[in-house]
C-alpha cells in the first residue's frame, strides 16, 4: 500500500515520488541495507545480494556456490558448525548470532545473523535464509562496557584484598604473623607462585646504622629449595631489597643472567619469569621487603595482574595496591616490635600504664593533654610540651617542667605559636617528617638556629636541655600533634629506651586525642543537627494552648528520625500540624527527617488537606532521593470551630483525652512514605476538637519497649492520659514520659499535645 502524495507538490514531483515508491522487488533485494544470503542446509551459497558482496569484499559471482563459514573468522567456522548449525536442525531459526566476516585484506567486519531454515513437507532441510547486520560499532560499545565492567570487578577485588590485609594485620601479634600474612596476601593479590618476607633482624635503633643492615628471611612459601638459597646468596641482595623507590618487576633475562646467573638459573628452573619486590616500609623507613616469584598464574588467587603469556609488568593500581599492603605491614610490625619491647621491659610498661590509666579518665582533648604534660615529668622528662594541629596552625594547650620554680620558662614557651612547616624547630622536623627527631646534643648554635627571636634563644638556654626528643602524634595516618620532651642537667640525657618509650607514649596519646577530637566533632555535630532540624517552640496561636517534646534515644545519636511541626497558616488561621518518624536513630535518619519537615512546610504554601500532603509525598518520594522511609501523621486545626481533619501515612493514631476520657482516633492509615504509592488517595479523618480536649500525637518510641508488644504499649498511654484528669498540655507531656518512658530509651519520642481553650 503507498501512501497518498502531498496536494501542494508540484506534478513533476509526484511523478518523481511515484517512481520512487513504485518499488523494484529485485533493487529491494539487491540494494538492501542489509545483506542477504541463501544457502544450501551445507552451507554452499546459493543466492546473494549486492549489498553483502560489497561487505564482504568479493564479487557477487566469486560467492555463489562458495561455502559460507569458510568466509568466517577461524573462531566463526567452529561456532558456526558446533552452535549455529545444530540450532538451525532443532529450532528451525537463530537470531542476533555475532558472527566476523573475515575480508580478503585481512581485516574483519563484525555482523549480526538471522537465519531461518525451509523445509519440504518431508520436514528435510532444503534452503536457509539469513539476513546479516554490519555490527561494528555495537561491538566496539560492548568490547568498551566489557572492558569496564572488567576494570571494575579488579578495582572491588583490590579494595576486598586490602580490606582482608588489614583485618588480617590487626590479628598479628609477633613479627612471623605479619610476615606470614604478607606472604600469603602478597602471592594472592598477585597470582604468585611464591613469596618470602625479609626483615631486618630485630628493631633497628633509633640512631640510622651504618653500612648493609642484617637482614632474616621471616617467612616464605612456595619457593623452591634451590630458589631460595640462591635469593639468600645473591650478592648484594640485602642492600637491593632495601633500594629506595617504590614496587619493582625485576624480569627474568639478559640483564639478571650477566648480573646474577645462579639466581637466573634457578628461576628458570621453577618456571619463574620475573620476580617482584614491594617495601615493607614504616613512616618512610625500611623495615625489610616482599619478594614475588611470578611465573604460571594459578585458579584459585584473588587478583590476575596480567593476562597469561604477556609480561609481568604491574598496572599503576596493582602496584599501589601492592605498595600500599607493605606500608600496612610495616606499621603492623611497628605495632609488634613496641608491643613486644614493652613487653619485655616492666619498667616501661609501668609507666605506659599509669599513662593510660590517666589518660583514660580525661574527658575532653584539653584535659588529655593537661593530664599527660603533668605526668610525664618529672618520670620521664623535666619538660614536657604538647602542640596539636588546629585550624590554622599548632596549638600549644601543655607546658610542664618538672621543677617549680622553671615552670614561668615553660609558660612562655606555651605562648609561642610555631609554623606547621619549613622551620627548623624539632616539632616541626617532626610533624613535617612524620617520625620522631631525637637531639642528643643541643649546642648553643643549635639553640640559635631553631629560635624564633631572641625572646625565644633567651628562654631556651635559661632551660638549660641535655637532650630534646620530638614524636609526631599520627592516628590513622592523620598528624594529630607532636609531643616533644626536653631533658635538663639534673636528669641527664635521654638513652635510647627512653626514645622508645615517649614513642610508645606518644602512640596511645594519638589514639585517646584521635578518639577525643571525634567524639567533640561528633557532639558539636549532633547538637548542631538537634539545634537546626528540629521546629523552633510552636508560636502561641489564639484558642489553642500548644506543648511539645523531643526525648532522643539513650544510645546513639542526640537526634533521630522523629519530628513534629506546628505551623499557624495565614488567611484563615489554620493550624497545620505534623508528627513522624523516618526509619532508623542515626544522622542519615535525622537528615531525612529535616527534608521531610522543610518539604512539608514547602508544600503548605497552597494550604493542602492532610490527605493530599500524603499524596504528594508519595508522589515526589523519588524526586526527593531519600532512601529511608517514615511514617507520618498530618492534620489542621481550625482553633475558632475546632474542626478537625487528619491523615496518616503509616503512623499510629493521634490520642484525644477529654477530661477523664482517652480514646484513640478511628484515622486509618495508609502506605508509610516511601512505600510503593497505592493506587487509591490517603483516606481523611474529619471531626471536631471539643473545647477543653487535648489532642496528643506521638511516635512509636512512646509506646514500644523490648520487653512488650506495641498493643501494650498503647493500653499503657491509654491508662497514664485517663489518670491524668485536668492537666494541660504541658503537665500531660510531662507526665506521660515519666510514665512511659525510663532512663534508658531504645527510639526517639516526638510527642505533640494541643488543646482548645
Amino acid at each position: 500500500m503507498t501512501a497518498p502524495t502531498g496536494g501542494g507538490a508540484s506534478p513533476g514531483d509526484r511523478a518523481e515520488l511515484a517512481r520512487l515508491l513504485d518499488e523494484d522487488p529485485a533493487d529491494l533485494y539487491e540494494n538492501a541495507p542489509c545483506g542477504y544470503l541463501s544457502t544450501l542446509p551445507g552451507g554452499r551459497i546459493v543466492k546473494v545480494n549486492r549489498t553483502f558482496a560489497q561487505w564482504s569484499g568479493r564479487p557477487a559471482g566469486e560467492l555463489l556456490d562458495a561455502s559460507f563459514p569458510d568466509l568466517l573468522t577461524v573462531g566463526g567456522r567452529v561456532f558456526y558448525e558446533t552452535h549455529i548449525a545444530p540450532l538451525l536442525r532443532m529450532q528451525g531459526a537463530v537470531r542476533e548470532v555475532a558472527l566476523d566476516l573475515a575480508l580478503p585484506d585481512g581485516s574483519v567486519l563484525p555482523c549480526l545473523v538471522n537465519a531461518v531454515e525451509l523445509r519440504d513437507d518431508a520436514g528435510a532441510p532444503v534452503l536457509v535464509r539469513a539476513t546479516l547486520f554490519e555490527a561494528t560499532s555495537r561491538r566496539r560499545y560492548e568490547r568498551a562496557l566489557l572492558a569496564a565492567q572488567r576494570t571494575a570487578a579488579e578495582s572491588e577485588a583490590r579494595s576486598r584484598t586490602l580490606h582482608q590485609v588489614v583485618s588480617d594485620l590487626a590479628a598479628a601479634v609477633s613479627v612471623h604473623d605479619v610476615a606470614e600474612v604478607l606472604v600469603a596476601r602478597g602471592r594472592a593479590a598477585t597470582h604468585a607462585t611464591g613469596g618470602a618476607v625479609w626483615l631486618l633482624a630485630g628493631e633497628p635503633p633509633v640512631g640510622r646504622p651504618t653500612g648493609a643492615p642484617p637482614l632474616e628471611l621471616v617467612a616464605e612459601s612456595g619457593i623452591g629449595p634451590r630458589l631460595r638459597v640462591a635469593l639468600e646468596e645473591a650478592g648484594g641482595w640485602g642492600a637491593r631489597l632495601l633500594r629506595p623507590g617504590g614496587v619493582r618487576v625485576v624480569p627474568l633475562g639478559p640483564d639478571m643472567e650477566q648480573a646474577e646467573p645462579l639466581l637466573a638459573a634457578a628461576m628458570a628452573e621453577e618456571g619463574a619469569d620475573s620476580l617482584v619486590l614491594v617495601p615493607v616500609t614504616a613512616d618512610g623507613r625500611r623495615r625489610g621487603a616482599l619478594v614475588l616469584v611470578q611465573g604460571t598464574p594459578g585458579d584459585d588467587e584473588l587478583i590476575s595482574l596480567h593476562e597469561p603469556g604477556t609480561p609481568s609488568d604491574l598496572t599503576p593500581a596493582d602496584a599501589d595496591l601492592l605498595s600500599t599492603v607493605g606500608r600496612q605491614a610495616g606499621q603492623a610490625l611497628e605495632r609488634v616490635w613496641l608491643y613486644e619491647e614493652t613487653a619485655r621491659q616492666a619498667a616501661r610498661s609501668a609507666f605506659l600504664l599509669d599513662a593510660a590509666r590517666l589518660m583514660s579518665a580525661a574527658t575532653g582533648v584539653g584535659e588529655t593533654v593537661q593530664r599527660l604534660a603533668e605526668l610525664a615529668v618529672p618520670r620521664l622528662a623535666e619538660l614536657c610540651v604538647i602542640d596539636l594541629v588546629g585550624e590554622h596552625g599548632f596549638l600549644r594547650p601543655a607546658a610542664r617542667h618538672a621543677d617549680p620554680t622553671r615552670q614561668h620558662l615553660a609558660d612562655r614557651l606555651r605562648e609561642l605559636h610555631l609554623p606547621m612547616s619549613g622551620a627548623a624547630h624539632p616539632t616541626v622536623q617532626a610533624a613535617e617528617r612524620m617520625r620522631t627527631v631525637w637531639i642528643r646534643e643541643p649546642t648553643d648554635e643549635w639553640l640559635q638556629a631553631i629560635a624564633r627571636d631572641e625572646r625565644h634563644l633567651a628562654v631556651v638556654r635559661e632551660l638549660d636541655l641535655t637532650g630534646l626528643v620530638a614524636v609526631p602524634l599520627v592516628a590513622a595516618g592523620r598528624l594529630l600533634g607532636v609531643l616533644t620532651l626536653g631533658s635538663g642537667r639534673r636528669r641527664g640525657s635521654f638513652t635510647a629506651a627512653d626514645v622508645e618509650v615517649a614513642e610508645q607514649l606518644a602512640l596511645q596519646v594519638s589514639q585517646v586525642v584521635d578518639k577525643a577530637q571525634r567524639l567533640e566533632q561528633e557532639t558539636r555535630t549532633s547538637h548542631t543537627l538537634q539545634a537546626n532540624l528540629l521546629p523552633p517552640a510552636p508560636p502561641p496561636v489564639p484558642g489553642l494552648e500548644v506543648a511539645v517534646r523531643y526525648v532522643a534515644a539513650t544510645r546513639g545519636a542526640d537526634v533521630g528520625g522523629d519530628f513534629y511541626d506546628v505551623v499557624p497558616l495565614p488567611v484563615d488561621g489554620t493550624v497545620a500540624l505534623a508528627v513522624g518518624d523516618v526509619v532508623g536513630h542515626d544522622i542519615t535518619a535525622a537528615a531525612v527527617m529535616g527534608q521531610l519537615r522543610s518539604v512539608h512546610r514547602v508544600l503548605l504554601a497552597d494550604r493542602p488537606s492532610p490527605s493530599a500532603i500524603i499524596d504528594r509525598f508519595q508522589a515526589g518520594w523519588a524526586l526527593l532521593g531519600l532512601q529511608r522511609m517514615a511514617t507520618a501523621l498530618f492534620g489542621s486545626l481550625d482553633p475558632a470551630t475546632g474542626q478537625l481533619r487528619l491523615a496518616s501515612a503509616g503512623h499510629l493514631s493521634p490520642l484525644l483525652v477529654d477530661g477523664s476520657t482517652a480514646e484513640f482516633l478511628d484515622v486509618r492509615p495508609s502506605r508509610m512514605l516511601g512505600a510503593p504509592a497505592s493506587p487509591a488517595p490517603a483516606v481523611e479523618w474529619a471531626g471536631v476538637l471539643p473545647v477543653g480536649a487535648t489532642l496528643v500525637l506521638f511516635t512509636d518510641g512512646l509506646v514500644e519497649s523490648r520487653t512488650a508488644d506495641i498493643d501494650e504499649g498503647l493500653a499503657q498511654l491509654l491508662d497514664a492520659a485517663r489518670s491524668a484528669t485536668g492537666a494541660g498540655p504541658d503537665e500531660l507531656c510531662d507526665r506521660l514520659l515519666a510514665e512511659l518512658t525510663g532512663d534508658h530509651r531504645a527510639d526517639d519520642v516526638a510527642l505533640l499535645a494541643i488543646a482548645r481553650v
